[in-house]
């Protein structure tokens, strides 16, 4: 239990501190006031309702993301491919919203649906490949990602490009209303909550959150969830154990594709209503900052999934208001995985020679 907390509490919280140490470093260096900075990045992210509103916007597709990196973990394979999952899950959400008028209560659920099953097809590919030829799921995602993305690219530049649109980025039509997601304003509101209208926040938060649950559950409380952590921890003694590893690498990686296909439904049903041409810019790889960030558990996602959101807030009026360059988030993200690796394994052998010293 101590070494558990250390490792999933200690460790993160170590990572993230260090690397706002370091960030304050680099700011220094380019001559601002390091604490003036800070002060900036979280007064418009965590201070204000609206800038609630953004984070919780923000971190919606990081939690799809990083629990569908993490469920490719507890199966012991590293979906690098949920980037292009996002992509063609979203265009799959979009055609259904641009092709059928019907009512939101069949709207929206199949909407959903289209994203899991097309983005959990698209993650099939690289599951079946492994599970078939061997191929190392990590080199099959990469190229997956490229394909998902010039496919995507084709359709919304050609077939499925708005008519007489005056975006300079490639979109395809507005949605029909009955698979919009609604914004959740309306309902802070009532609540007593001054959430402004123009802030993006909507219902696909609280679907990411029914997912985390849904995730839990089906990893800690059913039979294919031990099965996957089992082939996950060894996949030659699940085999003995007579589970059929080659059946379990195709459907997590099915059920992570899944996981991320529903990333780009907030962008899409919740959002743009519409699918816009590159819109993702990296959700699929900061999930995987989110997963090892929230130790693969959804709770610890949706936290990593907040503070990534707090950042990437933040990162805009850093921009506005400093000297600071907004890029400067994305180094400080990716300083918070380098020190989670450090800090998981520090803390490890620290644990492991003080039990060789009470022994």
């Amino acid at each position: 239990m101590t070494r558990r907390i250390l490792i999933n509490i200690l460790a993160p919280f170590l990572a993230v501190l260090l690397a706002f140490s370091v960030g304050a470093i680099v700011i220094y260096i380019l001559g601002e006031n390091p604490l003036f900075v800070y002060k900036i990045l979280l007064i418009n992210s965590v201070t204000k309702v609206d800038g609630w509103g953004y984070v919780l916007f923000n971190a919606t597709p990081l939690i799809f993301s990083g629990l569908a990196v993490a469920l490719a973990f507890k199966g012991g394979l590293f979906n690098i491919g949920v980037e292009g999952q996002i992509y063609i899950g979203a265009f799959a959400c979009a055609w259904f919203g641009i092709t059928f008028n019907v009512h939101p209560l069949i709207g929206i659920p199949l909407g959903l649906l289209f994203a899991m099953i097309f983005g959990g097809l698209w993650g099939l590919i690289a599951g079946y490949l492994k599970a078939r030829f061997g191929a190392h799921e990590v080199i099959n995602t990469i190229m997956l990602n490229f394909i998902a993305i010039a496919l995507t690219n084709y359709l919304v530049n050609n077939p499925f490009k708005e008519p007489g649109q005056i975006n300079p980025i490639p979109q395809t039509k507005e949605l029909f209303s009955g698979s919009i997601i609604p914004r959740v304003h309306p309902l802070f509101n009532k609540l007593g909550i001054n959430l402004s209208p123009s802030v993006p926040l909507n219902y696909t938060f609280f679907i990411a959150i029914l997912f985390c649950v849904i995730v839990w559950y089906f990893l800690e409380r059913t039979k294919w969830g031990y099965e996957i952590k089992a082939v996950g921890l060894n996949p030659r003694a699940s085999r003995y154990g007579g589970i059929n590893p080659n059946y379990i690498i195709i459907l997590v990686m099915f059920l992570s594709g899944a996981l991320g296909g529903l990333a780009g439904v907030n962008d899409v049903m919740g959002y743009r209503h519409r699918f816009l041409d590159g819109f993702s810019r990296g959700t699929g790889f900061t999930g995987i900052a989110v997963a090892l960030l929230g130790k693969n558990n959804p709770v610890g996602i949706v936290l990593a999934s907040i503070l990534f959101g707090i950042l990437d807030r933040g990162a805009l009026a850093m921009d506005v208001f400093t000297n600071t360059p907004r890029e400067l988030i994305r180094v400080i993200q990716a300083i918070i995985i380098i020190f989670v690796a450090i800090g998981n394994e520090l803390i490890f052998r620290l644990l492991q020679r003080l039990e060789r010293e009470s022994e």
